[in-house]
């Protein structure tokens, strides 16, 4: 399992997005020093002086963010079964651009309607750094694939 290269990538696919749930993921600042981050719960704004309070709870991007690291480490266990675990991996791909879709809507939206800035960080590099994981273990599990159907044909 860990002797494939394609176990490496899930697996740091999977540490990478567990770092989505802990922190701010977006980070921006208005004029007046409100801060206004994108985080598991939602989008907070944080005013100086009083509770930083929920202004929108975002469903959908909790839930990628939860099955994103789910789907990755099953694909991970799944290395005999390499069909679903190739089917399985496609679908993390896909999650992935979803996630980075909401990311980039998310950001036009508190920028359009706060009139904020974004504060740039490490944060933002990972759902581009994430979609790069699955691919290549996309590719590595197909090459996988393709050489057992080889030696298969040799018999």
């Amino acid at each position: 399992m860990i002797q494939r290269i394609q176990s490496l990538f899930l697996a740091l696919a999977s540490l990478l997005s567990l770092l989505l749930l802990r922190g701010s993921y977006l980070t921006f600042s208005e004029n007046t020093g409100t801060v206004i981050k994108v985080v598991f719960a939602g989008i907070i704004r944080d005013s100086a002086g009083l509770e930083p309070q929920i202004v929108e709870p975002l469903y959908l991007y909790s839930t990628l963010l939860i099955l994103i690291p789910l789907i990755s480490l099953i694909a991970l266990f799944l290395y005999k079964n390499r069909k679903f675990q190739l089917w399985l991996v496609l679908s993390l791909i896909v999650f992935v651009i979803l996630l980075l879709a909401l990311s980039v809507y998310y950001y036009s939206l508190i920028v359009e309607t706060y009139g904020a800035s974004v504060k740039p960080g490490f944060m933002m590099l990972i759902p581009v750094i994430l979609l790069v994981f699955p691919v290549l273990a996309y590719r590595g599990i197909k090459k996988d694939d393709e050489m057992v159907k080889s030696y298969d044909r040799l018999r």
